[in-house]
C-alpha cells in the first residue's frame, strides 16, 4: 500500500519552512507543493544554505535522519518529495 501524504502534513511543512528561514512575505497557500523549491518556479527562492536549514529542521521536528546528500537534494526537491519522505519514514515507524 502506497502511503500518501496528507494536505495538512503538506501545509505543516510549508510553515516549518517558512518559520525557519524567517520569510515574511509569504504564505504557506503561496508556495506549489509540486514545483521545485530550488532554482524558479516557485515562491520560494530558496538557496543551498536553505536547504541544510530545511535539512536541519526536518529532522529535529520530524525525528527522521537525512544523512545521505543525494538522498537529502531529492528529499527537498519540493514540498511533495518532502512530504512523502517524511509520510514514508512515519509509517516505517509505526508499522
Amino acid at each position: 500500500m502506497v502511503n500518501v501524504p496528507s494536505e495538512e502534513l503538506k501545509t505543516e511543512i510549508k510553515i516549518l519552512i517558512i518559520k525557519t528561514l524567517g520569510i515574511s512575505d509569504i504564505v504557506p497557500s503561496d508556495v506549489d507543493d509540486e514545483k521545485p523549491l530550488f532554482g524558479g518556479g516557485n515562491k520560494l527562492t530558496l538557496d543551498s544554505v536553505d536547504a541544510l536549514e530545511i535539512i536541519m529542521a526536518l529532522q529535529r521536528n520530524y525525528s527522521v535522519r537525512i544523512a545521505d546528500q543525494n538522498l537529502a537534494r531529492n528529499i527537498v526537491r519540493s514540498i511533495n518529495s518532502i512530504a512523502e519522505f517524511i509520510s514514508s519514514e512515519q509509517h516505517k515507524s509505526n508499522g
